[in-house]
């Protein structure tokens, strides 16, 4: 009867810790649902500055853009002219290539236009350092997009502002999607670009909520976004070789990384939404946008406003010249995917929210 009693005790003990698990687990897939709806909803209403100065005459401005083949850096700029044609300056965009010495060369000529302002897009504050000094030195009005980890003023650089979402909720809402995907037992490759600061800031808060979840990190993959064409294709190949189906997602720092792996993909065997899962943590490139729409091999682009935040950049500049505080606005980001990607500018293959932050800027630059 002891051992019976016994027996009866562990089976008890057994099935209550079984409950226990199953009940974690329910938290954690209804937390992740909570965080992906935050950032699915429309976004139809303008929570940015209303109040300003008035737009400053007769401004130059030169925009150093990091590589305009890359989705976020492109979009970003075609923001910034739009801006600037609304606010009366001139602009000169020089494209630094994807590479560190393309991005040094087209800084020393940007500082040789002896602009009024400066826009360092898409390329690393430090990377950058000596030129970034040179245009303090100069009193160079500087603002940038993702070009350090911190949202605003970058203190000791002379930068006004740093304008971009809040990069790890970018990253927690990719992470959390993926998790809920994958019923929560998501197996990822991450991939990220150790050149950018902000880029590994990213994959790390990715792989931190990936694992706190209960999920399983296989690899975590450093490779340039500038060698993605070269180097996706084969790479994709060997991690299938490795790790094979259990492979559920991939999560990477840019749209770019898929933009070569789908060849592969499919020569293995793998259908457009077949596993891995593709799911990228910025920027919501126009590629990115016809994937997830086609469901061909990226399922998911958590995309930044980036006609928004050219604008932004453009207005930051303005309060710069008049000597005021930066808006301390940060931009909406967005969960796209085939359920939601008919609104906020998915026809037209980005996340442009429709809360009239064009007319806003307006106003408050008196045009």
């Amino acid at each position: 009867m002891k051992h019976i009693a016994l027996t009866l005790a562990a089976a008890t003990f057994a099935a209550a810790a079984a409950g226990t698990t199953s009940a974690f687990a329910q938290d954690k897939m209804m937390e992740a649902e909570k965080v992906v709806q935050k950032y699915a909803t429309r976004q139809d209403s303008w929570d940015g500055p209303t109040t300003g100065p008035k737009a400053a005459e007769g401004k130059t401005i030169v925009v150093l853009a990091a590589d305009l083949k890359n989705g976020g850096v492109l979009g970003v700029t075609t923001g910034i002219e739009e801006a600037v044609d609304a606010i009366g300056w001139d602009v000169r965009v020089i494209d630094g290539g994807g590479s560190v010495s393309g991005r040094q060369a087209a800084f020393s000529q940007a500082l040789a236009l002896k602009p009024d302002g400066l826009v360092i897009n898409g390329a690393d504050i430090l990377e950058q350092k000596a030129g970034v000094e040179q245009a303090q030195a100069a009193g160079i009005k500087m603002v940038s997009w993702h070009s350090a980890p911190v949202i605003g003023p970058v203190d000791g650089t002379g930068v006004f502002a740093n304008v971009t979402t809040d990069a790890m909720e970018v990253s927690r809402a990719a992470a959390n999607w993926a998790f809920k995907d994958a019923g929560g037992k998501p197996a990822v490759v991450i991939f990220t670009d150790s050149t950018y600061s902000i880029a590994i800031a990213k994959a790390d808060r990715m792989k931190e909520v990936i694992e706190d979840l209960g999920g399983t990190v296989l690899e975590y993959v450093d490779t340039p976004i500038a060698d993605t064409s070269t180097r996706m294709p084969q790479l994709t190949t060997t991690l299938l070789q490795r790790y094979g189906e259990k492979w559920t997602h991939s999560l990477a720092i840019n749209d770019l990384y898929f933009d070569f792996m789908g060849p592969s993909l499919a020569s293995a065997g793998i259908k457009g939404d077949g596993a891995p899962i593709n799911v990228a943590a910025g920027d919501g490139s126009e590629s990115a946008y016809q994937r997830v729409r086609a469901q061909q091999y990226q399922a998911v682009t958590v995309a930044e406003p980036l006609n928004l935040q050219g604008w932004q950049l453009v207005d930051e500049l303005n309060r710069a010249f008049a000597d005021e505080k930066w808006s301390g606005y940060v931009s909406p980001l967005h969960v796209v995917t085939p359920d939601n990607i008919a609104y906020d500018g998915g026809p037209d293959n980005r996340f442009d929210p429709g809360n009239g932050y064009r007319d806003e800027y307006k106003k408050i630059w008196g045009k």
